[in-house]
């Protein structure tokens, strides 16, 4: 066989072995997309999204898109062709596989903390969109979660009152841990609380719930030092003068935060939001109304502007990463709290657009 052919065979046979190990060999690497939007002020499966009653509520125009995105289970094997693939994409970000799944979370546990995550955001969207319109909102510590085989195991429920730990008030879920850690271990500690089917009655009925229990749980010692413990972790819980429910399947996470107290905001307030603009955006929000960064904010960009968006509500601290790379068309606007945002699509609502607050990517 002459050398130039035996050279060209090997060549090819190299390449065959090396496009087979790049199909079959994993690597350790997951991949981001962009995941759909949904408009806050429309519909999601046949019903509203945000379904208000007890309350005037006025109608309302444009688009407040939440925004998304998809990323590949915890059980899945990208091989080095999907990768590389991946790293050439416009519209995808691989990255490693740690960075979704740390420490072996599975896609369960995953799924579970997102699910909690989103509960959660719901609950803080409600609270700073009725504080942004000036409406009481009452608050109170709660039993979030009671570990399993502690020592408040059926003796504290999740959803529990806690009104004061050996009579001392508690008024935020930290002083709850700070009251507990006082005893030693073995210590016995006393909890008044209102039961969680009490208090879930009285929410519905409007009124103070008044059943209260006192309960004795004797501490034990702290998997992580010396410190007492009885096994649960306290939240805040609210009573808002009027109901509000959120109906969005199959999402999770905390970042949609933002945009479900926008529309909130928007359908209790006379007028609209948006003067009939497509908005789309991400970020965190606390009872407070602050706006916390996200991850994923390139896919979300993407997402917005392939749904027709025009702006984007950007956290302050997801600017410079978003500015960097932004998808033609579409306009970054710089949010820190509630109140900026709503600033900021009154500009929006009126043509204003030379005086918003944009991004830049340093």
């Amino acid at each position: 066989m002459p050398r130039r052919t035996a050279t060209m065979l090997a060549s090819t046979l190299v390449l065959i072995a090396l496009l087979c190990a790049g199909v079959f060999f994993p690597v350790p690497y997951s991949e981001m997309s962009p995941g759909p939007t949904v408009n806050t002020l429309g519909e999601a499966d046949g019903e509203p999204v945000l379904q208000i009653s007890g309350h005037q509520t006025y109608p309302t125009t444009g688009h407040l898109n939440m925004t998304t995105v998809r990323v590949t289970g915890a059980d899945y094997r990208m091989n080095l062709v999907e990768a590389v693939y991946g790293w050439l994409a416009h519209d995808s970000v691989v990255v490693p596989h740690e960075t979704l799944y740390p420490n072996g979370k599975t896609e369960e546990q995953s799924t579970q903390e997102n699910a909690e995550e989103f509960s959660q955001s719901q609950e803080s969207a409600k609270v700073a969109a009725l504080r942004q319109l000036g409406m009481p909102v009452a608050s109170r510590v709660v039993v979030a979660s009671v570990q399993k085989d502690s020592p408040a195991e059926g003796t504290l429920h999740a959803g529990d009152v806690i009104k004061d730990v050996d009579g001392t008030a508690v008024k935020q879920p930290q002083d709850v841990a700070k009251l507990v850690t006082k005893h030693k271990p073995g210590e016995p500690v006393t909890f008044t609380i209102v039961p969680a089917k009490e208090a879930e009655a009285a929410e519905k009925a409007r009124r103070e719930p008044t059943a209260t229990q006192r309960v004795t749980i004797t501490t034990k010692k702290s998997d992580e030092g010396d410190r007492a413990i009885v096994g649960i972790k306290a939240g805040t819980d609210h009573t808002f003068p009027f109901t509000i429910d959120i109906k969005l399947a199959d999402v999770g996470g905390p970042s949609a935060g933002l945009m479900f107290s926008l529309g909130i905001v928007d359908k209790l307030t006379r007028g609209d939001l948006t003067g009939g603009r497509f908005v789309a955006g991400t970020g965190t929000i606390d009872d407070e109304g602050k706006v916390g960064p996200i991850g994923g904010i390139e896919m979300k960009l993407v997402g917005a502007r392939d749904a027709g968006a025009r702006y984007f509500l950007t956290p302050a601290d997801n600017c410079a990463a978003a500015a960097s790379d932004t998808p033609d068309g579409l306009t970054l606007i710089k949010v820190g709290t509630i109140k900026d945002a709503v600033k900021a699509l009154e500009k929006v609502r009126q043509g204003a657009t030379t005086g918003l607050p944009t991004c830049s990517p340093n």
